[in-house]
């Protein structure tokens, strides 16, 4: 029997039964559909991820107040003292280091900002001029924070293109006096659209100078501290730095976490590689389930082909012959039913982007050839007792129960 004979057959067979056929196919497309869909959602959070510490810039080193292996029975939280601030002065003799490029102090709050009845409330981002190239900010209009000595509280502001907007509409807001918490601040440039940085969008920041936002704040403490080492090699050295001058201005103790951004990109990635996986997995297993249908289906259609099967035996079809054709069948419906499932998985994600455009959710290479190639191993694997039973028949009995 000829390859194309057996495919004839097949269509034949499926074309025969098609309500029994189309359930087949919807229930192996779902399963595809599925596995699809998720690993596409799971990396698109990993990449959204990904390009959202990448726009931090690039050798970037953080630091935070506070060591991460904390123990919960040290005499110091015993008696409530909490961990050392990270101060001004601080960021100065770290800024001193020979492997830092830049170096930028960070204080985050929240504040309302006023124009001539109009308020709002807005994120407030504290920091010096060295942040604009460390993070790769765009200004649309006027200049950013002066390069100056981080302990000059000048009472000056740039504004995100959103809060320009609202409080402003078309009219020139350069050089505006705004009430920022109480306090008079002129605004002296405009961010750029960009989308979100820092973990806020840059449409809705207001940035001023770091003294000036502990003014408002009124905290002496900084958040962050975020420094950028000259080159890559440069990292481990700018950490060792970081560590031995923060421990001779803290009386000897290493009082801080400083984490880099290839860390925590590693971190994520892997978690989120795991999480994708997972449900990769889970969808993975409709797969199984529409197998499982598609043995039921068969072995309910080798029932009613009995007469037809002996038939074939008895114009001298073997053994093989006949597996080959049911085998061929479940192949042939998994393999429409994988390409349907990848048409509406490629929907799904297109739906999922309309809704979040934020979220690339293009399914990886991989996820595409196992989605398929599960479904065709599921196919194969599960029409194996059927086609075998129905080899086994003898063909006059066969004949005899027509």
């Amino acid at each position: 029997m000829r390859f194309f004979d057996i495919i004839g057959f097949a269509l034949m067979s499926l074309g025969s039964n098609r309500v029994r056929t189309l359930l087949m196919l919807l229930a192996m497309s779902i399963g595809v559909a599925a596995v699809v869909l998720l690993t596409g959602i799971g990396n698109g959070a990993r990449l959204y991820i990904v390009d959202q510490f990448s726009s931090l810039g690039t050798n970037l080193v953080i630091v935070i107040p506070g060591r991460a292996e904390t123990a919960s029975n040290t005499p110091a939280t015993l008696i409530g003292e909490t961990p050392r601030d990270l101060t001004l002065n601080d960021a100065k003799a770290l800024e001193r280091g020979d492997t830092v490029r830049r170096l930028a102090p960070l204080n985050i709050g929240e504040m309302n900002i006023a124009w001539r009845g109009k308020e709002r409330q807005v994120p407030l981002l504290g920091s010096t001029a060295p942040l604009l190239p460390l993070h790769h900010l765009k200004m649309e209009r006027g200049s950013f924070l002066p390069d100056e000595d981080m302990e000059i509280a000048r009472p000056v502001c740039v504004i995100g293109a959103k809060v320009y907007r609202e409080l402003f509409g078309q009219q020139n807001a350069l050089g505006e006096l705004v009430n920022l918490g109480g306090f008079r601040c002129r605004v002296i440039g405009i961010l750029g659209s960009q989308g979100r940085s820092l973990g806020f969008d840059t449409e809705e920041l207001v940035i001023v100078p770091v003294a000036f936002a502990q003014a408002l704040l009124n905290t002496e403490g900084l958040f962050r501290i975020l420094l950028e080492a000259k080159d890559l090699g440069a990292i481990d050295r700018l950490k060792t730095h970081i560590k031995t001058t923060i421990a001779k201005r803290h009386y000897g103790e290493e009082d801080v976490t400083v984490i880099t951004q290839d860390s925590v990109l590693a971190t994520f990635d892997k978690i989120l590689k795991v999480l994708t996986l997972t449900v990769a997995g889970i969808a993975g297993i409709s797969l199984v389930v529409a197998g499982i249908l598609i043995m039921n289906v068969m072995l309910m259609a080798v029932a009613q082909r009995t007469a037809e099967i002996g038939l074939c035996k008895a114009l001298g079809a073997g053994q093989l012959q006949i597996m080959a054709l049911l085998v061929a069948e479940a192949l042939l419906l998994s393999s429409i039913g994988g390409l349907l499932g990848l048409g509406l998985g490629f929907a799904g994600s297109w739906i999922t982007v309309q809704f979040y455009p934020t979220l690339q959710t293009t399914p990886p290479p991989w996820a595409i050839a196992a989605a398929l190639g599960t479904a065709l191993t599921t196919g194969f694997v599960f029409s194996l007792l059927p086609a075998r039973r129905a080899a086994r028949l003898d063909p006059i009995e066969a004949l005899a129960r027509h």
